[in-house]
């Protein structure tokens, strides 16, 4: 049985978005979210361009993103990039199991994302 990762400070690696696996690609980093406890702030990679801002917790496994800026560079991988940061934007809810962390908004049976804990 795998142990429980922490929500944050863990640095989570996108593995699915929506129903389908993001691959990964030679030339860009992985997609990956990092929260910060110190500074409840989130960061991370969206294959090519970074972002910042700041997160809410409430409830149990509540969870939303608020106000989230990234840089704006072209690549070939912007339409993942714009997914990611949507389902993101979407999220109300976590879930985790063992090195998994789960993604919700509306639909509280399918995840919009899910990660998993600092591998690929």
């Amino acid at each position: 049985m795998v142990p429980e990762s922490p929500l944050l400070n863990t640095r989570w690696v996108l593995h699915t978005l929506g129903d389908e696996v993001v691959p990964p690609t030679e030339n860009y980093s992985a997609p990956d979210l990092l929260l910060k406890l110190e500074t409840n702030s989130a960061e991370g990679n969206a294959g090519c361009n970074r972002f910042r801002g700041s997160f809410t917790r409430s409830g149990t496994e509540q969870l939303s993103f608020n106000r989230l800026l990234s840089t704006k560079m072209a690549c070939p991988v912007l339409p993942t990039e714009s997914r990611y940061m949507s389902a993101l934007g979407a999220t109300t809810r976590y879930q985790i199991k063992g090195d998994t962390l789960r993604l919700f908004g509306t639909d509280a049976v399918r995840p919009v994302a899910w990660f998993l804990a600092g591998r690929r």
